[in-house]
């Protein structure tokens, strides 16, 4: 929020810089199961199946796909815990952050 100021007659705002958001990307690959891409979405992003199995087929569709956005800290846990979930399934899924560029 914008703190209001009065500097003599004139009443200024001092102006805040929301924090960056950062995209969680999910790279579609040929070996990585679409029942594991659901299983992540569910359990690390609390998606409902719907929601889940619709991100999947876009990621699957599109090569790629932005399936949450979060402030950094967040975005990089849930990347790290979803790669420890797809390294101890041996799967290949490649995630990565990036960071979300404002229209304005």
């Amino acid at each position: 929020m914008a703190e209001e100021k009065r500097q003599g007659s004139t009443l200024t705002r001092d102006r805040y810089k929301r924090p960056s958001k950062y995209a969680v990307i999910f790279h579609n690959d040929d070996f990585t199961t679409t029942d594991f891409v659901v299983k992540v979405l569910r359990q690390v992003f609390f998606l409902p199946m719907e929601e889940a199995v619709e991100l999947m087929m876009k990621v699957h569709n599109s090569g790629s796909a932005a399936v949450g956005t979060y402030p950094l800290d967040i975005a990089q846990s849930k990347a790290q815990t979803t790669m420890r979930m797809a390294r101890a399934e041996d799967f290949p899924l490649k995630v990565t952050i990036e960071e979300e560029t404002l229209p304005f």
